[in-house]
């Protein structure tokens, strides 16, 4: 069964920027449903809404005093995570003094979920004590406040008062939701590719946008995982939630996972790491006039294979393998060869997987001999996927079984 979002909308000039998150939840394979208040229906309309997140939008209390069950009671217990965005000091004023007087506030005091509140108000409104006072008392019974963020706002001022980005909220949304059943596991987490310069303005690189490895990172540290994400250029931003260290070439990767490796418990490498670099930097820009120019190659270390050989036998090592050709027998054979305990693999050939997209499929191989063949999903979703793996090996390393 899907989980279930409970979207509330209040009369913020922001509530323009919550169809793309109702969207972002959708598309995230999320059961959403929307509750706004009359203003906000002056800032976004319930019609788009609706068709968004295919389900009704409600407004009123009294839109269905002839049904058969109490609404207000019914969404708040279908909800997994609930969020008010944008939240007006308004509404957080009516929440901290338990305050119900129109259909959202009256849901939002029944949901027993977490309940995210994302704070949107000219500046000088969030800095009155009342306010602050509110967001406070909020805090203390149990909601999660998420700061606005600083810059420009609607009413000419500058200051705290945005807010935060539908990403943003995305990503504390899942965090609310999700398990904590990674608390404490220190993973290290390798992401997008490497850039191996040849002149002062080109280098060899791939298509990889780190995409993968960033939902691995985001949703290890939503499940409570310490989490260090040693990424290359990334297309995509990196998770807040999580230690990022930005490197550039094969050999800046090598020498931070190695750093890093001896106190970390897990390693996912997900990062497409360049085979290859030029033999030698030119220092002067190569010039196309210059006559048929040749670039010869020169292997970079195998960061993959030196982790086998260096971890113990609390450590654990998943590796990825995209190919084109011969996936199966060539990702069974690199398992094997080194030393890992789980293997995702992907033929980056097959429409909705590898480079670049928001979709994977993958084929999950592990020691034992076993193999899990996944259907084209997220990369969040994905990412879940093999991070429920690591938690089912680590439970069985922890009970003594030797089946890895």
């Amino acid at each position: 069964m899907s989980p279930s979002v409970l979207i509330g909308i209040t009369g913020g000039i922001a509530a323009y920027k919550i169809p793309l998150l109702v969207r972002m939840l959708v598309q995230a394979e999320t059961d959403v449903h929307v509750v706004m208040t009359e203003a906000a229906g002056r800032f976004v309309t319930p019609v788009t809404l609706a068709a968004l997140s295919g389900n009704p939008v409600r407004q009123n209390m009294w839109d269905n005093i002839a049904g058969p069950s109490v609404e207000h009671i019914e969404l708040a217990d279908r909800a997994d995570a609930a969020v008010i965005a944008p939240a007006t000091a308004n509404t957080i004023g009516k929440l901290a003094a338990g305050l119900a007087d129109n259909l959202l506030t009256t849901v939002f005091l029944a949901v027993k979920c977490p309940v995210l509140i994302c704070p949107s108000m000219n500046v000088n409104m969030y800095r009155h004590p009342a306010v602050q006072a509110n967001l406070k008392r909020l805090a203390e019974l149990g909601y999660d406040v998420m700061a606005p963020e600083s810059g420009f706002l609607a009413c000419g001022w500058v200051g705290e008062g945005r807010m935060p980005e539908p990403e943003d909220i995305l990503a504390r949304v899942r965090q609310l939701m999700a398990p904590s059943d990674l608390q404490g596991e220190r993973i290290l987490v390798t992401a997008g590719p490497t850039e191996e310069p040849l002149d002062p303005v080109r280098f060899l690189t791939n298509r990889s946008s780190g995409k993968m490895g960033v939902a691995l990172a985001r949703r290890a540290a939503a499940r409570g995982a310490n989490v260090t994400l040693v990424a290359g250029p990334l297309k995509v931003a990196p998770p807040l939630s999580v230690t990022h260290i930005p490197v550039r070439t094969a050999q800046d990767m090598y020498d931070r996972v190695i750093e890093l490796f001896p106190e970390t418990d897990t390693v996912i490498k997900a990062a497409a790491v360049a085979d290859f670099r030029p033999a030698a930097f030119e220092e002067a820009k190569i010039k196309k006039e210059d006559m048929d120019p040749v670039i010869r190659l020169v292997k970079n270390r195998d960061i993959l294979m030196e982790l086998g050989g260096l971890k113990n036998a609390r450590q654990i090592l998943v590796g990825f393998a995209a190919e084109t050709h011969d996936a199966l027998e060539n990702g069974r054979a690199k398992l094997v060869r080194k030393n890992l305990d789980m293997l995702v693999l992907n033929d980056v050939t097959r429409p909705g997987a590898g480079f670049d997209c928001d979709t994977n499929i993958v084929r999950i191989l592990y020691r034992s001999g076993e193999e899990r063949q996944l259907e084209i999903m997220s990369k969040d979703s994905v990412a879940d996927s093999i991070l429920d793996e690591v938690r089912d090996l680590r439970a069985r390393m922890s009970r003594g079984d030797c089946r890895r």
